[in-house]
């Protein structure tokens, strides 16, 4: 529902004119005659000792003017497990794996001594899935992880592959399940991929002779980067300026700390020199990393009312040769391990684990994709064989005010409403969704339903804030930590600040870069929390002016400044509208008409904490992560050839209880976005490896991503269920529309061949292979 001023309202984006026109610079765009380049040379083997490095033949090449090898430094980096060397140390762990670095004066010249590096390797047999990796008798990916610094909440295992384990203990799993009327088992598995930007990764550092640090790069997180900067090198905090402009997408790939220490070892080696590196698209797929595979076992029981009453899950992330945002993907998935279902007896073990594969980060999801493939599968598999409608099942189990999530906080009436998303889903797809339509001797149609929940993972104390400064005419300046990665956060802040200060939206400027030197500290743009939290501290900043002007006006007009009313840039008596005085007047302080000024410029601050979160017992997994959750449904409908497997979606449907839609258009954008992507994800994506470990498809031209005329029929809709303590009752959305997208599609195509779906990608190769095995 719109307002008279900007929430709830379709509002064009602040950056659209300069995005249409091309005037948006991007961090590649920069260019200077004195800025040198980067380039790195990457290992073809996915497991293997370095023997030697030799590099006289490229230092002595036209405009080089350093090289960099792993045996340079004897650290490590790493978000919350240090485990990756800045360039490979004695053994590289997975194909694409950065081994060397040249820095020249040309791109090209980088670029051709990169080359010329000759490395002498021994390889050695690589481990390419988890479920080989934590075998008892499976080779040791990382020997020395017991040396590496972590954060507590995360438990490596030293000794195996096990970079961290999450464990769920709710209830009695045991007795539940023995007591039960029905049981299921489910296998599922979901291979790495990448989250193919359409911007790579590049970052620009340089170092001043008085020490400052400046790093301008294309990241999700400045200020985490900064923070880990001055962790891993010992600078000043206030030493580092990290700046990002705009950023051509992420999806969560840019949200830790990636080229940017490399970049700055570049500038340490040519005295401080400005130094740019940034990723090929071959070396963004596979040098920089990408979205995390599963391999996961799913038990479920249900009584004779079709009830949930216990979950056995055992999830294995494939982290990838490195831990990197892995770790906490893992954890964050043991948090929500049910999906949205209400479930008394839970028993999860949620690990992250090394292989011999290019490492995973944050992708969109953190980890509910994955999990909700799973238990989405699980929940249609039961379905059939109680032989009752998937979406009844699923309705009668949805969570619901009061109930408790598997880390046993309980969902309050801030909680969006399910029920009701699956209703709207099955509504949308004409109900019926158990049966198969004959459409002619061939080709059937076959309809799919999911659930989807997702909540924040992040630090407990994490924050957001926000300055709102004047101009002369009275409109203001607003600036935040929140990264402009196309999501559409800026614009739909500078709503939040039209509403509350009742100000047309073309007086609001919103500052589109981030300077972490200028900006308040925003912990990142990641976790769908950049709207619900930075508008929160916007919204108190506006109230603060309010105040102010107020404050300011009440002395003008001598009366109190609860007579007062701010509304459409002007401060008037409440009951004599007719007199007041323009903001502009006020804004940088006022001055009576004899010269005299009063009380200076008006600064606003907000600022936002998340509020009565903690960590999670190490044992139980009990505790409240939570800091809110955004519930949905999912549907497709499916047109199948059963003689070739060829497959077309033709309708995708989505559901979403979003608390408040600040900018519809925005928002529908980014739900059918993420249906898209999780579309390319279930169909398409996803590396490809030999027996070597090394990737078949590190190009565009053999990663399938999903094209324009792959695109379904789609249809929105939205539930308003206020979050109590979100900005106008927003709560995050642009993540969750990708999650449901996997168990949909799969729950389809089981139901129209007849036979369990259950790894991904589900190419009508695979499909055909399913339907073929009984006729071999």
């Amino acid at each position: 529902m719109g307002s008279e001023w900007s929430v709830g309202k379709s509002k064009l984006r602040k950056e659209s004119l300069e995005k249409v026109t091309g005037q948006i610079v991007y961090g590649n765009d920069e260019l200077s005659k004195r800025m040198l380049h980067g380039a790195i040379k990457t290992s073809p083997h996915a497991y293997a000792k370095i023997v030697s490095i030799d590099t006289n033949v490229a230092k002595n090449m036209t405009g080089v003017r350093a090289i960099l090898i792993g045996d340079d430094f004897d650290f490590n980096f790493g978000l919350y497990l240090c485990d990756k060397p800045p360039l490979a140390r004695d053994i590289v762990r997975h194909y694409g794996e950065a081994v060397a670095a040249v820095v020249a004066d040309t791109f090209e010249h980088a670029l051709r001594a990169a080359r010329a590096i000759s490395v002498s390797y021994e390889v050695m047999t690589p481990i390419l899935s988890p479920l080989n990796a934590v075998k008892e008798d499976a080779e040791i990916i990382h020997k020395k992880m017991n040396d590496y610094s972590h954060i507590d909440p995360i438990h490596p295992e030293p000794g195996s592959n096990i970079a961290n384990r999450t464990k769920i203990r709710k209830g009695n799993t045991k007795a539940a399940f023995f007591d039960s009327d029905t049981q299921i088992e489910a296998f599922v598995e979901i291979p790495l991929g990448d989250h193919v930007a359409i911007e790579p990764r590049v970052s620009i550092a340089e170092i001043k002779k008085n020490g400052q640090v400046y790093i301008d790069s294309s990241t999700q997180a400045p200020f985490v980067v900064k923070g880990l900067m001055s962790t891993f090198f010992n600078i000043d905090p206030g030493k580092i300026t990290v700046k990002t402009s705009f950023v051509g997408g992420g999806f969560g790939g840019k949200a830790g700390i990636q080229l940017e220490g490399l970049a700055y070892l570049m500038s340490r080696a040519v005295n401080g020199r400005r130094v740019k590196l940034v990723n090929s698209r071959e070396e963004d797929l596979v040098t920089s990393p990408g979205h995390i595979g599963l391999q996961a076992k799913v038990k479920l029981a249900v009584d004779k009312n079709h009830k949930f009453t216990a979950m056995d899950m055992d999830y294995y992330f494939n982290s990838g040769a490195y831990a990197d945002y892995a770790v906490n993907v893992s954890r964050a998935a043991a948090i929500s391990c049910t999906g949205p279902y209400f479930v008394p007896n839970i028993r999860c073990d949620s690990m992250c684990v090394y292989t011999n594969m290019p490492f995973s980060t944050a992708f969109r999801g953190f980890g509910h994709i994955e999990i909700g493939y799973a238990i989405e599968r699980a929940i249609d598999i039961m379905a059939k064989k109680l032989d009752v409608d998937p979406y009844e099942l699923r309705r009668l189990n949805g969570v619901k005010v009061g109930d408790t999530t598997p880390v046993q906080s309980t969902l309050s009436k801030s909680t969006g409403n399910i029920l009701k998303c699956f209703d709207e889903v099955n509504e949308m797809l004409g109900g019926k969704i158990k049966e198969i339509e004959r459409i002619d001797k061939r080709t059937i149609r076959v309809k799919g339903i999911s659930g989807l929940w997702k909540a924040p993972a992040m630090p407990t104390n994490t924050d957001a804030g926000a300055i709102i400064t004047f101009n002369s005419d009275g409109s203001i300046n607003i600036n935040t930590g929140v990264v402009e990665i196309g999501q559409g956060t800026k614009t739909g802040l500078a709503q939040i600040a039209s509403e509350t200060l009742k100000m047309p939206l073309d007086k609001i400027y919103i500052e589109m870069s981030v300077n972490t030197r200028t900006a308040p500290s925003d912990w990142a743009t990641a976790a769908s929390r950049g709207l619900f939290m930075a508008g929160n501290a916007v919204y108190e900043a506006c109230l603060d002016i309010i105040d102010q002007l107020k404050g300011v006006a009440s002395q003008v007009l001598r009366v109190p400044s609860s007579d007062l009313i701010v509304e459409n840039e002007r401060i008037f008596i409440n009951d004599e509208p007719e007199i007041g005085i323009d903001v502009g007047k006020i804004g940088l302080g006022y001055i009576y008409p004899n010269g005299n000024a009063i009380y200076g410029q008006i600064i606003g601050k907000g600022k936002y904490i998340a509020r009565h979160l903690t960590d999670i017992d190490k044992e139980t997994g009990k505790g409240h992560p939570d800091l809110e959750w955004t519930l949905g449904a999912e549907g497709v409908e499916i047109e199948l050839d059963e003689i070739t497997g060829k497959y077309k979606i033709l309708k995708a449907v989505c559901c979403i209880d979003v608390g408040r839609v600040i900018n519809p258009q925005i928002a529908t954008g980014q739900i059918v976005g993420g249906m898209g992507m999780g579309i390319g994800y279930t169909t398409m994506e996803g590396f490809k490896f030999n027996s070597r470990g090394q990737v078949k498809n590190d190009t565009l031209r053999d990663f399938k991503i999903m094209r324009y005329s792959d695109a379904p029929k789609y249809q929105v809709k939205f539930l308003e269920t206020p979050q109590m303590d979100g900005p106008y009752g927003a709560r995050g959305l642009g993540e969750q529309s990708v999650i449901g997208m996997p168990g949909a599609i799969s729950n389809a195509l089981s139901r129209g061949i007849g036979k369990e779906l259950t790894t991904l990608p589900l190419t009508s190769e695979v499909i055909w292979k399913k339907m073929m095995e009984d006729k071999a």
